[in-house]
Protein backbone atom coordinates (compact mmCIF):
# COMPACT_ATOMS: atom_id res chain seq x y z
CA UNK A 1 0.00 0.00 0.00
CA UNK A 2 1.56 3.20 -1.20
CA UNK A 3 1.36 6.73 0.62
CA UNK A 4 -2.15 8.08 -0.96
CA UNK A 5 -3.72 4.82 -0.67
CA UNK A 6 -2.95 4.36 3.24
CA UNK A 7 -3.93 8.31 3.67
CA UNK A 8 -7.11 7.65 2.05
CA UNK A 9 -7.95 4.70 4.44
CA UNK A 10 -7.09 6.27 7.09
CA UNK A 11 -9.08 9.34 6.19
CA UNK A 12 -11.82 7.14 5.27
CA UNK A 13 -11.43 5.20 9.28
CA UNK A 14 -11.55 8.73 10.94
CA UNK A 15 -14.58 9.39 9.09
CA UNK A 16 -16.53 6.46 9.13
CA UNK A 17 -15.48 3.85 12.32
CA UNK A 18 -18.43 3.16 14.50
CA UNK A 19 -16.85 3.92 17.26
CA UNK A 20 -16.64 7.76 16.51
CA UNK A 21 -20.47 7.67 15.15
CA UNK A 22 -20.17 6.60 11.63
CA UNK A 23 -22.72 4.21 9.93
CA UNK A 24 -21.54 0.55 10.29
CA UNK A 25 -22.72 -0.70 6.96
CA UNK A 26 -20.51 2.03 5.36
CA UNK A 27 -17.91 1.23 7.17
CA UNK A 28 -18.31 -2.59 6.14
CA UNK A 29 -18.39 -1.67 2.55
CA UNK A 30 -15.79 0.63 2.45
CA UNK A 31 -13.09 -2.20 3.96
CA UNK A 32 -14.31 -4.20 1.94
CA UNK A 33 -13.12 -1.56 -0.90
CA UNK A 34 -9.92 -0.99 0.68
CA UNK A 35 -9.80 -4.91 0.64
CA UNK A 36 -9.62 -4.87 4.31
CA UNK A 37 -11.69 -7.94 5.04
CA UNK A 38 -11.31 -6.81 9.30
CA UNK A 39 -11.98 -10.82 10.18
CA UNK A 40 -10.62 -11.88 13.66
CA UNK A 41 -7.79 -13.93 12.85
CA UNK A 42 -7.94 -18.30 12.75
CA UNK A 43 -8.49 -19.80 15.53
CA UNK A 44 -5.37 -21.79 15.05
CA UNK A 45 -3.09 -19.01 15.02
CA UNK A 46 -0.31 -19.47 18.01
CA UNK A 47 -0.75 -16.17 19.65
CA UNK A 48 -4.33 -17.30 21.17
CA UNK A 49 -2.29 -20.53 22.94
CA UNK A 50 -0.86 -19.00 25.78
CA UNK A 51 -3.24 -18.22 28.73
CA UNK A 52 -4.53 -14.82 29.80
CA UNK A 53 -2.32 -13.34 32.58
CA UNK A 54 -3.38 -10.62 35.16
CA UNK A 55 -1.16 -8.17 36.03
CA UNK A 56 -1.46 -6.39 39.13
CA UNK A 57 -1.45 -2.26 38.78
CA UNK A 58 2.06 -0.28 39.39
CA UNK A 59 2.32 1.24 42.96
CA UNK A 60 1.46 4.92 42.80
CA UNK A 61 5.01 5.95 43.10
CA UNK A 62 6.15 3.74 40.07
CA UNK A 63 3.32 5.36 37.84
CA UNK A 64 4.79 8.74 39.04
CA UNK A 65 8.15 8.12 38.01
CA UNK A 66 7.14 6.32 34.70
CA UNK A 67 4.95 9.61 33.97
CA UNK A 68 8.28 11.83 34.70
CA UNK A 69 10.43 10.07 32.29
CA UNK A 70 7.89 10.19 29.51
CA UNK A 71 7.64 13.69 29.79
CA UNK A 72 11.25 14.37 29.89
CA UNK A 73 11.20 12.01 27.13
CA UNK A 74 8.90 13.95 25.16
CA UNK A 75 10.29 17.70 26.08
CA UNK A 76 13.70 16.44 25.15
CA UNK A 77 12.63 15.02 21.70
CA UNK A 78 10.39 17.99 21.18
CA UNK A 79 13.23 20.43 21.18
CA UNK A 80 15.69 18.22 18.95
CA UNK A 81 13.18 18.13 16.27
Amino acid sequence: MNEQERAAYRAFVRENHPDRGGDPDVFVAGLARFGQTGAPPAPDDPRFDAPVEVVRPLPFPVRVGVALIRTWHRRRNARVE
